[in-house]
C-alpha cells in the first residue's frame, strides 16, 4: 500500500547518522594544461560525458539551493535548520569548484556558454512548476547524484581510470553528496511532500536530466570531430550501459526510490566518508586550509 501524505510526514526530522557532519569547504582545484584532453580512460566518449555532467552543476546547484532555501522558515527541527545550511554551502563550493573545471572545458573548444544558455531556458520553465514540485525535482536529482557518488566511491576501477588532475574534484564532490544526500528528502516530508509527487519527478527528472547530458555530450563530441572513433564510442558506451556499467549498475538502486518507506540512508555508506576525507584533504589548497563559509546567493 502506497504511503499517504500524513504518512510520509511522521518519519523522522532527520535521518543522518551521527557520524556525518555536513559542513562546506572551498578546495580551489585549478585546471590547464597539466589535465590531458582524455581524461577518463583515455576515451572520447567518457571524457566528454564527464564534461557535459559538470557543464549542467552549477546551473542544477543553485536550482537545488533555490529549492531548500525557500522551505528554510518552515523546518522548525534546529538537526535538519543545520543540516540545510550545510547543504547549501556545500552545493555552493561544488559551483564554484565546476566553474573552474568548466572553464577549462571551455578552453578546451567545447561551446559552454551556448550549452549553458540552453540550460538556463530548461530550468526557467522548472522554476515556474510549484514550489514544492521544485523540491521534488530537487529530491530526484539529489537520488541521482547519490547513486553516482557512492559508485565512485564504492568501485576503484572507476576512481583509477580517472586522471590524477581530475580525481581529487570528483572524489570530493562524491564524498559531500554522500554526506548531505539526505537533506532535500528530509526537508520534503516535512513540508508535506507526497509519494506520489516524489515518485512522479524522479522519473521526470531522470529523463530530463538523460536528454540534457546526452545532447550536451553530443555537441561537445561535435566539437570534436577529428578524434571521434566508433571503436571508442561503442567501448565507452558499453562501459557505461553494458554489464557491471557506471551506469547500468544504478538501475536497481534507482529503483529502491519507488519504495513507500524509502530513505536515501536506508543505505548507510557513511563509513565510505571516513575513508576517503582525509585523502582528500590533501588536495585543499593553501589558502582554503582553514575552510570557506561563501554560499550561493
Amino acid at each position: 500500500m502506497l504511503r499517504t501524505k500524513t504518512a510520509e510526514s511522521r518519519a523522522p526530522v532527520s535521518n543522518t547518522p551521527d557520524n556525518v557532519s555536513i559542513k562546506p569547504q572551498r578546495m580551489g582545484f585549478e585546471f590547464g594544461e597539466k589535465v590531458p584532453r582524455y581524461w577518463l580512460d583515455n576515451s572520447y566518449i567518457l571524457s566528454h560525458t564527464m564534461n557535459a555532467l559538470s557543464v549542467l552543476f552549477p546551473q542544477g546547484e543553485q536550482f537545488f539551493v533555490d529549492s531548500v532555501r525557500y522551505y528554510r522558515d518552515q523546518i522548525n527541527d534546529p538537526k535538519l535548520k543545520a543540516e540545510m545550511r550545510g547543504f547549501i554551502g556545500q552545493e555552493a563550493m561544488h559551483s564554484l569548484e565546476h566553474d573552474a573545471m568548466n572553464q577549462h572545458v571551455r578552453d578546451s573548444g567545447m561551446p559552454v556558454e551556448e550549452l549553458e544558455k540552453h540550460l538556463e531556458v530548461v530550468l526557467g520553465i522548472a522554476k515556474k512548476l510549484p514550489k514544492r514540485h521544485q523540491l521534488a525535482i530537487t529530491c530526484g536529482l539529489e537520488h541521482l547524484t547519490a547513486m553516482m557518488a557512492d559508485m565512485l566511491l564504492e568501485r576503484s576501477d572507476v576512481r583509477e581510470d580517472m586522471h590524477e588532475t581530475m580525481r581529487p574534484l570528483w572524489m570530493w564532490h562524491a564524498i559531500e553528496e554522500t554526506e548531505h544526500k539526505a537533506v532535500t528528502y528530509d526537508v520534503f516530508q516535512q513540508v508535506g511532500g507526497t509519494y506520489a509527487e516524489r515518485s512522479f519527478y524522479l522519473a521526470f527528472s531522470t529523463a530530463m536530466l538523460g536528454v540534457m547530458a546526452s545532447y550536451f555530450t553530443t555537441r561537445m563530441m561535435l566539437n570534436d570531430p577529428k578524434h571521434f572513433s566508433l571503436k571508442d564510442t561503442a567501448k565507452g558506451l558499453w562501459r557505461m550501459w553494458g554489464k557491471n556499467g557506471t551506469f547500468s549498475s544504478l538501475i536497481p538502486t534507482w529503483l529502491e526510490y519507488f519504495k513507500p518507506g524509502f530513505h536515501p540512508w536506508d543505505h548507510d555508506n557513511s563509513e565510505l566518508i571516513a575513508s576517503f576525507k582525509e585523502q582528500i584533504s590533501e588536495h585543499i589548497a593553501p589558502q582554503y586550509q582553514n575552510g570557506n563559509r561563501r554560499t550561493l546567493q
